[in-house]
């Protein structure tokens, strides 16, 4: 009995690999997701390429049409799969696609050709094509509603706020970057609105370029847009920022939305910028100072008691010139200028006003340095006019 059922199957096997194909062996059709929708120009049409083959196959080349009144995007590599139907082997090929028709009315799919090279029952090749029968749909013009918007339909819509650190605590100076992450599922790059302009009366807003990605899946393409400032109260408090929107369609519940961004306040830590407390000092044991200490006061003293013999009003060191010596952030902005690096230097400001609070004068020298390095046309900043702004705390 085991031994009929296998000859049978052998003898069937064999009767499928003859020269002739048979129509119900190879099969090509064109497959809609949500066929009864009528989609709105834009809107993203999902299709999937399928076909179902009861011979062997050596070789295949699927030839895809020139699909005029659509862009089009490829949602991965072609699939082969082994399966039954009807208690039938078969094997099932499948290649997904999403469509995006660019014009309204009646819109024709066109016939997808597959180039196959099948075996015969002597094991040799031949070639065979076959076509699938072309799709048509109807397609809807873009909602008047609309208007001026920017016309975005979509699967879903994922927007996150983050930030470089808390908004609302920022040290002496110190800026933070916004990055707004749009993750649109059923959109291409294109698709996805400009980049807003983001706005505050006291704030400085630097835009940067902005990014965009997509990311092929099974269920369409999803669109990631990151929109990114750094931004900086002007006025040494606080600033709040203007409210964003994104209005979009949502093609699952086919309604209008809209995306809402809250306005934020964006502020230095009340602890960076309030006055120090009065403190009482800490009794110490009194020391003898060292000898390299010893001898630089002695040096001064001489110096200056040589310049009063000379009569001169006054002779001596600044005290932006007499800081550095002894204070290592200020050594660190000094021997940045120097070199001429600009992170290194802001980077020993900004600790700097942090440690010792920072002044109105300090506050304004770096918001100037700021928009030299940041702007749009910017001029190289001098560094060494900075170091000794931030120094003399004026």
């Amino acid at each position: 009995m085991i031994f009929l059922v296998l000859w049978l199957s052998g003898g069937a096997q064999a009767l499928a690999q003859t020269p002739e194909v048979l129509p119900d062996e190879l099969k090509l059709t064109i497959v809609r997701d949500d066929p009864e929708q009528i989609p709105f120009v834009g809107e993203m049409v999902m299709i999937t390429i399928r076909g179902t083959y009861q011979r062997h196959i050596t070789r295949e080349h699927l030839v895809q049409p020139d699909l005029p009144g659509f862009n089009w995007s490829q949602l991965g590599p072609d699939s082969w799969r082994e399966d039954r139907e009807d208690g039938r082997h078969v094997k099932i090929f499948e290649r997904r696609m999403a469509l995006f028709p660019t014009e309204a009315g009646r819109q024709t799919i066109g016939s997808y050709t597959h180039n196959l090279t099948l075996t015969d029952d002597n094991d040799d090749w031949f070639d065979h094509q076959i076509r699938s029968a072309p799709l048509s749909l109807e397609v809807a013009p873009i909602p008047d509603e609309v208007a001026d918007d920017w016309w975005l339909p979509v699967l879903q819509l994922r927007i996150a706020d983050d930030w470089s650190n808390a908004p609302d605590q920022l040290d002496p100076g110190a800026g933070v970057l916004r990055v707004l992450r749009i993750e649109a599922l059923g959109a291409t790059p294109e698709m996805i609105p400009p980049m807003p302009e983001l706005s505050s009366p006291s704030a400085m807003i630097f835009a940067h370029p902005e990014k965009r990605m997509v990311e092929r899946t099974p269920a369409g393409p999803v669109t990631y847009a990151y929109w990114r400032w750094t931004i900086r109260p002007t006025n040494g408090v606080s600033a709040i920022l203007e409210p964003l929107e994104i209005p979009y369609y949502d093609t699952t519940n086919r309604r209008f939305m809209t995306a809402r961004i809250t306005p934020q306040r964006v502020a230095f830590s009340q602890s960076g910028t309030a006055e120090k407390p009065q403190t009482e000092a800490v009794t110490k044991r009194a020391e003898l100072p060292g000898i390299p200490l010893f001898a630089m006061a002695a040096t001064l003293f001489f110096v200056s008691l040589l310049a009063l013999l000379r009569g001169r009003r006054s002779f001596g060191l600044k005290r932006a010139g007499l800081a550095w010596m002894f204070d290592p952030l200020a050594r660190r902005m000094r021997s940045g200028a120097r070199q001429n690096d600009a992170s290194q230097v802001r980077r020993a400001a900004v600790a700097l006003m942090r440690r010792d609070g920072a002044q109105e004068g300090q506050i304004q020298a770096l918001s100037e340095l700021d928009r030299s390095l940041f702007s749009q046309g910017h001029t190289r900043p001098d560094l060494g006019k900075f170091t000794r702004s931030i120094l003399r705390g004026q």
